[in-house]
């Protein structure tokens, strides 16, 4: 069995920590869910969403799956120095670091990134980017890995991410029966973005537009 601890922050993004915990918290005979943040208890985003999290100092058990989820909350989050230093130190106890979204900007902040491929939400790329400046960072891919390091695109990829992890640990047919218990179109193909594309094609008009 093993552990998938999520953290959270004030405004994380609901489809970011849900969309994974559905998958992994289904597999009720492989993996355990449970949810930290730095100063514990609820944890509250803008959707109304309040969730009960452990503090970061108190978790006892060794961390298998360590995710990090985005949010508007990590505009303010990777300017928390404490927070950051936690997060370092749960990625090093950590056989696998997850992150969705804008969550990639705050791994990057911890330079554990540096050097290694990365992606992140389309829309706040420009933004995550400079949280880690020697990150490489691939704007095209749905999700990544770079060792035990797996970040995802925007908000729904973080599922296609994790039905990525499943496929890498317990084979793809394994993986595609999940997607199909949940009626889910997996994206299996990590290296191809279809939002992407459309907002590369919407800046490109826009250009030529002006």
């Amino acid at each position: 069995m093993m552990n998938l601890t999520v953290l959270l922050f004030e405004d994380f993004e609901t489809l970011d920590v849900f969309g994974p915990v559905e998958i992994f918290g289904r597999l009720k005979d492989k993996y355990q869910v449970s949810f930290c943040s730095l100063a514990g208890g609820i944890i509250k985003n803008e959707h109304g969403i309040s969730i009960v999290t452990e503090r970061m100092n108190d978790l006892r058990n060794e961390v298998d799956i360590f995710l990090i989820p985005g949010g508007h909350g990590t505009r303010a989050a990777v300017n928390d120095d404490g927070l950051i230093e936690k997060i370092i130190e749960i990625c090093g106890q950590s056989k696998y670091v997850l992150t969705v979204c804008t969550g990639s900007a705050l791994l990057a902040k911890t330079g554990l990134l540096d050097g290694r491929k990365a992606t992140s939400n389309k829309k706040a790329f420009d933004w995550v980017i400079t949280q880690g400046q020697h990150v490489e960072w691939i704007k095209k891919a749905r999700w990544t890995k770079a060792d035990k390091f797996y970040t995802s695109a925007g908000v729904s990829a973080g599922m296609d991410m994790s039905l990525g992890f499943l496929s890498d640990i317990h084979g793809v047919d394994y993986a595609r029966k999940v997607a199909f218990e949940i009626e889910y179109n997996w994206i299996e193909d990590m290296e191809e973005d279809n939002f992407y594309l459309q907002y590369h094609k919407k800046n490109a008009d826009i250009r030529v537009d002006s």
